[in-house]
C-alpha cells in the first residue's frame, strides 16, 4: 500500500494544521501501523509532509520495524508518564495555539484532555466523519483484497454446506465456519460468525445459540473472513428440506429486493434510492413493516464504514466504493431472511464482488 499517497488526502482537510489519529483503522490506512487502544496512549500527528508519533517507550521497536515510514517519535515511559511527551509534540511541532483535527470516531477523553494539558489555545476540532469521506473510495489494492477475502470466504461455506444438517447447534456450526475461514487462508475473521435458525432467525442482531437446526426451516448465516485487512461480509439463507409456500414467498421476495437494489446502484445515484429501489419490493409484497434496518453500509477496513445506505441518506454513489446489499424480511414465529452480498462501485453501475449461489435449499 502506498500510505505516503494517502496521507495527501491529509491535505485537503484545509480547515486544521494537523490531524491526530488514535490506534484503529485510520491509523492502519495512513500509516499502515497496528495498534490496538490500550491504557498506554499512542498517537500520529500527521502535518503537511511529515509524520510524528507519540508513543509509549516498549511500542518503538515495532514502529522502527516499517523502515518505509519517515517519522519523528516522542517517547514516553510508565515511570514519566505521557503527559511530558504531549507537551513536547505540541511545542516542537508547532501547534501552540493552531487547530488539531481529531479522529472523535475514536479518540478517548482522557487523551483529549492531554492536549487540553499540554495547550489549552490549541483547538481540537472534530475530523471523525471527514476521514471516513476520505476512506469510502477504494483503490485497486484494497478492492483486490476484499476480493480475495470473499473467495476464502465463499470456499468455507461451500465447504460448510456440505458438511452441515439437522441436529447441530447455532453454535457448533459457528465454531465450524469460523475453522473452515482459517482453513482457507483468511487471516482472521471479520467479525464471529452469526448462525441463526429456525425462529431466531427472525432477529437480526440475535445472539449464536444452543439450538439445534430443524429440518424445513430457515438457517440464516451471516459471516465474513478477512484477508490482509480486509473483509467480507456475506449473508445467506438456506434450508434443508421442502419450504413452506410462505418460507418460498419471503425468500423470493428478499431475493428481489437484493437484485432490484443492485440494478438501482450506480454512480450520481443516491444511497436512499438504493435503499428505497429494495424497500419498495417488499412493501409491495406486503412486508413493509418486517423490513427494518438499513439497506446496507460500507465495506472496508473497518467491516462498518461508509457509505450508509440508508433511507433519508441523500449522499450518493462514487467510483470505488464498496457497499453490502442485505435486504432481510424477519417475521416473528416463522423466522427470518437475509441475502447480503458485497458490491462495488464502477463507472456505469456495480459489479457483485460476491459470486455465492443464491438459492434457498442446501441440498
Amino acid at each position: 500500500m502506498d500510505y505516503a499517497k494517502r496521507r495527501e488526502k491529509i491535505k485537503t482537510l484545509s480547515e486544521v494544521d494537523a490531524v491526530a489519529l488514535v490506534p484503529g483503522a485510520n491509523l492502519t490506512y495512513y500509516t499502515g501501523l497496528h495498534f490496538h487502544l490500550s491504557e498506554r496512549p499512542l498517537i500520529a500527528i500527521l502535518t503537511g509532509d511529515n509524520l510524528s508519533i507519540i508513543a509509549p517507550i516498549l511500542e518503538v521497536p515495532v514502529i522502527q520495524n516499517h523502515p518505509d515510514l519517515e517519522f519523528r517519535v516522542f517517547t514516553w515511559t510508565d515511570e514519566d508518564g505521557y503527559q511530558g511527551a504531549f507537551d513536547a509534540a505540541i511545542r516542537d511541532l508547532g501547534l501552540t495555539g493552531k487547530r488539531l483535527g481529531v479522529d472523535d470516531n475514536t479518540m478517548r477523553v482522557f487523551e483529549d484532555r492531554a492536549f487540553e494539558k499540554a495547550d489549552n489555545s490549541l483547538e481540537r476540532v472534530s475530523m471523525g466523519k471527514r476521514l471516513l469521506d476520505l476512506r469510502a473510495n477504494k483503490d485497486s489494492n484494497e478492492i483486490a483484497l476484499m476480493r480475495d477475502a470473499i473467495g476464502r470466504s465463499q470456499d468455507a461455506l461451500d465447504n460448510l454446506l456440505d458438511w452441515v444438517q439437522p441436529g447441530y447447534t447455532e453454535k457448533e456450526i459457528a465454531r465450524k465456519l469460523d475453522e473452515l475461514l482459517l482453513m482457507h487462508g483468511c487471516t482472521n475473521y471479520a467479525f464471529p460468525a452469526l448462525i441463526q435458525t429456525g425462529p431466531n432467525s427472525a432477529m437480526p442482531h440475535g445472539s449464536v445459540s444452543d439450538r439445534a437446526l430443524q429440518e424445513g426451516e430457515f438457517l440464516l448465516i451471516d459471516f465474513g473472513g478477512k484477508f490482509g485487512d480486509y473483509p467480507a461480509d456475506i449473508t445467506r439463507t438456506f434450508i434443508i428440506g421442502t419450504p413452506t409456500d410462505e418460507q418460498k414467498k419471503i425468500y423470493d421476495t428478499v431475493l428481489a429486493a437484493n437484485r432490484a437494489a443492485i440494478k438501482a446502484a450506480k454512480p450520481g445515484v443516491s444511497c436512499d434510492a438504493v435503499d428505497k429501489a429494495a424497500r419498495d419490493v417488499i412493501e409491495a409484497a406486503g412486508y413493509g413493516q418486517y423490513f427494518f434496518h438499513r439497506l446496507g453500509h460500507g465495506l472496508g477496513l473497518e467491516v462498518h464504514e461508509l457509505p450508509q445506505m440508508a433511507a433519508g441518506n441523500q449522499s450518493v454513489l462514487e467510483p470505488g466504493m464498496v457497499f453490502t446489499v442485505e435486504p432481510g424480511i424477519y417475521v416473528a414465529g416463522v423466522g427470518g431472511v437475509r441475502i447480503e452480498d458485497n458490491v462495488v462501485v464502477t463507472e456505469t453501475g456495480v459489479e457483485v464482488l460476491t459470486t455465492f449461489r443464491r438459492d434457498l435449499k442446501v441440498k
